[in-house]
């Protein structure tokens, strides 16, 4: 089973956390939370909070098999400090699975990884995913090149968990 990487930080969009990860640890995959310093509480958007599992300078990408991109304030945040972005990059350079959804996309723009493919995203950052290089598709999922998984919104939560474990099992 995975190993899967989430990078996260306070105002996160909570669902989109929380959901995945379960449909993830359900399948029998583990979930783990990386911030600037472990055992950090932090908060989401809707006051749910959570235990930071990992610093992200005691982890490597090569310690995971996936990564969760949840939306919300939380990739903004996180695209502001290199190491956040180097990581991302490297989940993407390495062509290991990369799950983003609503604004998680917006490390992914950072980390300058995303021109030619096809994704969508939050309206908000549509004209950035379309200056980062994408096709941008307004549907309730993409799945790129049978690495990258995108979805809009919380109410495409199920096809975005769908998708995303159809890769986990390849």
């Amino acid at each position: 089973m995975a190993k899967i990487a989430t990078l996260i930080t306070n105002l996160f969009e909570d669902s989109e956390f929380t959901e995945p990860a379960k449909a993830f640890e359900d399948a029998g995959h583990e979930v783990y939370t990386i911030e600037k310093e472990e055992g950090v509480e932090i908060t989401g958007k809707k006051g749910g909070t959570l235990t930071i599992n990992f610093g992200i300078d005691d982890v490597t990408p090569e310690d995971f098999d996936a990564l969760l991109l949840p939306g919300g304030f939380s990739p903004d945040l996180l695209r502001a400090d290199d190491r956040f972005v180097e990581f991302t990059k490297a989940f993407m350079n390495d062509k290991k699975p990369v799950f983003a959804i609503c604004h998680g996309q917006q490390l992914l723009i950072s980390a300058r990884s995303l021109a030619g493919r096809e994704a969508t995203g939050y309206k908000s950052i549509i004209v950035d995913l379309e200056n980062a290089g994408v096709k941008f598709r307004d549907e309730e999922v993409v799945v790129c090149q049978n690495q990258l998984v995108t979805s809009r919104t919380p109410d495409d939560m199920i096809a975005f968990n769908r998708e995303s474990l159809k890769l986990l099992e390849k």
